[in-house]
């Protein structure tokens, strides 16, 4: 049998509905969770690493990292054909992604979770565990990057987001679709991911701002982020990659601090183009150095340069990591 490392982080996949409460909490470690799914032990042998109790927002950057330091132990060891994360669904994408820029590896790892807790009939997490494990066992999942799977789709760390607050199907890769899929056990695999990025860095810096643009939007959050210290900024433009005249002047205060500034779009699908030249537009936010973040949303943007930033502070370099 294959030995399989599956590290337990929290999430809905560790809830069950407190009595007193009757709200979901965390409650169960990683051992009391494979003790709900029996089937799994059959599959493949099973180590159990409790990294924590982690509801997804209670995630951070640095928590992150140390999840990185410890998997990269784990893989010197050269004793696991796969690692399994499972995690918090709301902050699920930026762990996967951050994963799969900094660790170095052939071996699946893949992230899952649960959007039910252990207390509602319906729970999801034990079929997206073994789903999980099919992955890990399947030699075709080597070499592809991070993975992320629930209700059975396979999606690319770097590509895949959360769409729904609430239904099973909530994880999609809006712009290029599912990897594949799992189907009682038979893993399919339709295409490879667009991208396989990578920032090796042991350092990270969490001082990144993300602003959100609206109608109407003026320049006051970007001249704060100066003054806070901010000393990275993602900026969620509207459509390919435009932003109201006002707010361009507050970029252009943040460009001459030459603070890395990376241009995404709001649009839940499409990519960063600077194809447009009125006053606000792409082209003139092109002009000013800001980085255009190709098919990325603002969340793993701003993950990709905390992780940039954490390896070098030269604009020409971060530039390159995005637009390459």
């Amino acid at each position: 049998m294959k030995k399989i490392l599956i590290i337990f982080t929290g999430g809905t996949f560790s809830m069950k509905i407190d009595s007193n409460s009757g709200s979901a909490v965390p409650h169960f470690s990683g051992v009391e969770l494979l003790e709900l799914i029996p089937q799994a032990s059959s599959l493949a042998e099973i180590d159990v690493f409790d990294f924590g109790k982690y509801p997804g927002p209670h995630m951070t950057p640095e928590l992150m990292l140390d999840l990185s330091v410890k998997i990269k132990k784990y893989l010197a060891e050269k004793k696991y054909d796969g690692i399994i994360i499972t995690h918090g669904t709301d902050t699920l994408e930026e762990t996967a992604y951050f994963l799969d820029l900094v660790l170095d590896t052939e071996l699946p790892i893949v992230l899952t979770g649960s959007m039910k807790n252990s207390s509602e009939k319906d729970w999801d997490g034990p079929r997206n565990l073994l789903d999980s494990l099919y992955i890990c066992l399947n030699s075709n999942s080597m070499g592809v990057g991070v993975l992320v799977c629930l209700n059975g789709e396979i999606n690319a760390a770097s590509e895949v987001t959360k769409t729904h607050t609430d239904n099973i199907e909530t994880f999609h890769s809006l712009d290029f679709g599912a990897l594949g899929f799992v189907d009682r056990g038979k893993v399919i695999f339709n295409r490879l991911p667009k991208k396989l990025d990578k920032i090796l860095t042991e350092k990270i810096n969490p001082n990144v701002d993300l602003i959100k643009c609206y109608a109407g939007m003026n320049e006051k959050f970007f001249l704060y982020a100066i003054e806070s210290g901010a000393e990275g900024i993602i900026v969620e433009a509207m459509g390919v990659g435009n932003v109201p005249p006002a707010a361009f002047n507050g970029i252009k205060a943040v460009a001459e601090k030459n603070i890395p500034i990376v241009l995404v779009s709001r649009c839940p699908a499409g990519e960063t183009l600077d194809i447009y030249g009125y006053p606000g537009a792409g082209k003139w936010l092109h002009q000013l150095g800001v980085v255009f973040a190709d098919y990325l949303n603002g969340q793993k943007a701003r993950i990709k340069l905390i992780l940039a930033l954490g390896k070098t502070t030269n604009l020409k370099e971060i530039k390159e990591m995005f637009e390459s």
